[in-house]
């Protein structure tokens, strides 16, 4: 059996060759309107007499649990789905949904029909050798139901008189498979479609997950990849995690489609091929699968501050949030240390949290760019920010511009001097730690034997944050002091906000991000935190 050609024509020009040969799988992973359907109608056209397509838009139910057509109409059906499939609006709309599911059900009872057949004419002529080894063949009713079995599917199909298929759930009384649920019948018509198709197929499988729930879909289609190896597959999904549950599979990565007239051969992929394994591990992976060229990891949760902050900054980059600062590392190095990642380029984007010149350049060697400011709020809160948020509320409140900025600044400097001890421990807290790290001995200072002291007169370095902290309080200089100090650790946040008009800081936070999607010199303003990143991921 020879490979299938699988061609994708790329906006850059040329096409993207694919060979898949029998036994081997791929995904398209891709968002919805990046062409995944046109892709899957493409590689039906070039393989026509092979492909067999199976689409998530296809009829869910049975009109019967009986076998409803003739082997004439059969074949005669069968020529059909070449033709419907082969209509360019099969991209989205599936001919004959109906005699579709008949067939599956003719063909599976035929399969066990033809094996029962084969089997008695070999007791007919007394070829015991042959019915034994006929009988070695497992029935396509008993891998269908180890399959289910497999798939945590609790069902086991069976065939009653008259021809007629029957389901028992849990061991229950047979009952028709009419009557199974949307996802059953589903199973059922995709794993029967598959074990009953001829060697040297292509099945190409749209979107699975649309009637079948991630924990059965995954096991059924490595179990269908397992059982028929002499076939190939291509499968549409939204799902990640399908791909990570199949590494051996290879991924093709639609990210946009373009179209340059109205038939699906004027249409252009921004596409790329992955070929498994990855090397590295789950979790990452299913973050960057599917991502935009450039991918920008952040420090938090999809609910901080951080990640919808970034996103309207950066709107070409996908950006993906981590926990910590570490994990921002961990994931940017693991990225940009695998080559076969060639797809995307990998940034990230940490607080400053008072790191020392060193270990910046550092980070962003690598990068990674520390922000010049000690956490995102500094961006949120910046002074330009404030008179900008002030204003819109102002022209809506009919107040004074000034003065709501400078309430708002009075406040913010009250809440800030309670907590000044604390807020320049926080600052030093990372240099301090970082001068013992970098005095700790090396190899040849232990096997010197020499005593080795390690000393930081901590009282001093506090003392002198001390004395930046009262030098720009006492000129009322809060952009400073929100610049260079954890503010989020006062109620200084929480005072602009409710001095500015809103009930609490979300609800200024909110305003900010409104503000960055409507002002273009807002934005602008913001993105000039990140310098070099900002040219980069633009």
């Amino acid at each position: 059996m020879s490979a299938f050609s699988l061609q994708v024509p790329l906006d850059s020009g040329g096409n993207l060759t694919i060979e898949l040969v029998p036994g081997a799988a791929m995904f398209i992973l891709g968002a919805n309107g990046t062409g995944k359907s046109s892709l899957v109608h493409r590689f039906f056209m070039a393989n026509r007499e092979a492909a067999r397509r199976i689409s998530a838009h296809r009829q869910t139910w049975f009109p019967t649990g009986a076998v409803a057509i003739t082997g004439a109409q059969r074949r005669e059906t069968t020529n059909s789905f070449k033709s419907w499939d082969s209509d360019q609006n099969a991209r989205w709309l599936e001919h004959g949904s109906e005699q579709r599911t008949q067939v599956a059900v003719y063909d599976l009872v035929n399969a066990e029909n033809v094996r029962a057949r084969a089997i008695a004419q070999a007791f007919d002529v007394d070829d015991l050798n042959k019915a034994t080894e006929l009988r070695r063949i497992d029935a396509p009713l008993k891998v269908l139901n180890e399959i289910l079995r497999l798939s945590a599917l609790p069902i086991e199909i069976s065939l009653g008189g008259s021809e007629e298929v029957s389901a028992s759930k849990s061991g229950s009384v047979p009952y028709s498979i009419a009557e199974l649920s949307d996802g059953e019948r589903n199973v059922l018509l995709l794993a029967a479609s598959v074990l009953t198709a001829p060697a040297g197929t292509l099945f190409l499988i749209d979107e699975p997950e649309r009637h079948i729930h991630r924990s059965i879909s995954s096991r059924l289609l490595s179990q269908l990849f397992a059982r028929r190896s002499d076939c190939a597959f291509v499968i549409s999904t939204h799902d990640v995690m399908l791909c990570l549950d199949n590494p051996g599979a290879k991924v093709l990565l639609a990210r946009s489609c373009s179209r340059t007239g109205p038939h699906p051969n004027h249409i252009t992929w921004d596409a790329d091929l992955l070929d498994a394994p990855l090397g590295l591990d789950d979790q990452l992976v299913g973050e960057i699968l599917g991502a935009r060229r450039k991918a920008l990891f952040v420090e938090g949760t999809p609910q901080s501050l951080d990640q919808p902050l970034y996103s309207l900054l950066f709107p070409g980059a996908s950006v993906i949030a981590k926990a910590s600062c570490r994990d921002v590392e961990q994931a940017v190095v693991g990225i940009r240390s695998a080559a076969n990642l060639h797809w995307v380029h990998a940034y990230g984007i940490v607080d400053g949290d008072g790191r020392t010149t060193e270990d910046k350049q550092r980070l962003m060697a690598g990068g990674i760019f520390p922000l010049d400011v000690f956490a995102v709020e500094s961006v949120y809160y910046d002074a330009g920010i404030i008179e900008r948020v002030a204003k819109r509320q102002a022209d809506v409140t009919g107040e004074d511009v000034g003065q709501l900025v400078a309430d708002a600044k009075t406040a913010a400097l009250k809440a800030l001097l309670p907590q000044r001890q604390k807020l320049c421990e926080r600052v030093v807290e990372k240099s301090v730690r970082d001068t013992i790290l970098r005095s700790l001995p090396g190899l040849d200072a232990i096997a010197a034997g020499n005593p080795i002291n390690l000393s930081v007169d901590v009282q001093a370095v506090v003392g002198a944050e001390l004395s930046r902290f009262d030098k720009a309080h006492g000129e009322a200089d809060l952009a400073a002091l929100v610049r260079r100090y954890p503010v989020r650790h006062s109620s200084a946040l929480a005072d602009i906000a409710k001095r500015l008009g809103f009930n609490d800081r979300d609800k200024y936070e909110a305003a900010v991000r409104k503000l960055l999607i409507d002002d273009k010199d807002a934005l602008a303003l913001a993105r000039g935190f990140f310098g070099k990143l900002a040219t980069e991921l633009s």
